[in-house]
């Protein structure tokens, strides 16, 4: 069974920063790429950050480039999300996805003062 759980979200000042996780298992952690997705309310899903399997290489939406960074442990079957310098746009509902297949439930991200 598949399984991608996200963790680490929650409630942040602006300019702050927040560290999320998601942990994979049910499947080949090592040979999926893995990316975050974040969708805000009455907005259309956005790809964040994408990490390619052997984790070497990375890429960035443009909202998020310089700020945040992915990266992934595969011994731990996990991925990371290190957040800095968060701005109120950045709430949304951030999501772990694998190889554009496999969706984790999603993990609150609000930047409020």
């Amino acid at each position: 069974q598949v399984q991608l759980v996200e963790s680490g979200g929650g409630l942040v000042q602006p300019g702050g920063s927040l560290r999320l996780s998601c942990a994979a298992s049910g499947f080949t952690f090592s040979s999926y790429a893995m990316n975050w997705y974040r969708q805000a309310p009455g907005k259309e899903r956005e790809l964040v950050a994408t990490i390619s399997p052997g984790g070497g290489i990375t890429n960035y939406g443009d909202s998020v480039k310089g700020r945040f960074t992915v990266s992934r442990d595969n011994a731990k079957n996990t991925v990371y999300l290190q957040m800095n310098s968060l701005k109120p746009e950045d709430t949304a509902v951030y999501y772990c996805n694998a190889g554009a297949r496999y969706w984790g439930q999603g993990t609150q991200v609000t930047v409020s003062s």
